[in-house]
């Protein structure tokens, strides 16, 4: 990889990792937040997410939202556990962008792509390259004494 691809891809993991910690401390900082009222105007699979939306879990969805947007954030910046916390994204990216989607149209300016999906890519993209390794602390982390010890940890840490 050239040094203008490494500048490059880390410029976007970290300005990425900025979007997704942003989100999460706003949340986690706001005790008004709720994710309620996103799941509750599901247009697909309304039932799923009604659920998700109903008293006995919510708090959990909640929690799971704030922290989930903020450790991802930090795992970009910091460029540690990548691999892990880029899947994860995904999946998150997913859940967001599902109940949004009237189908072809996730929203008035886009048919079947919007953000939801170019930031699952772009996880995916950092997940498949390693992204961490390139000035992040994964290359730290892959040295110590547990990663050589389990080496499925190494793969998944970076």
């Amino acid at each position: 990889m050239t040094k203008s691809q490494k500048v490059s891809l880390f410029l976007l993991r970290v300005s990425l990792g900025w979007l997704y910690f942003y989100a999460g401390i706003t949340k986690v900082i706001n005790p008004e937040w709720s994710a309620a009222g996103y799941l509750k105007g599901a247009k697909i699979f309304a039932g799923f997410y009604q659920w998700l939306a109903g008293s006995d879990i919510l708090p959990a969805v909640n929690f799971i939202n704030e922290w989930g947007l903020l450790l991802l954030g930090v795992s970009l910046i910091l460029g540690i556990a990548v691999r892990l916390s880029s899947m994860l994204g995904v999946m998150l990216m997913m859940l967001y962008y599902i109940p949004i989607l009237d189908f072809p149209y996730p929203n008035p300016h886009s048919y079947l792509v919007d953000e939801h999906i170019i930031y699952a890519f772009v996880l995916i993209l950092f997940a498949s390259l390693r992204a961490g390794r390139i000035w992040g602390l994964e290359n730290w982390c892959s040295g110590l004494p547990i990663c050589s010890r389990f080496p499925k940890l190494r793969d998944w840490l970076g």
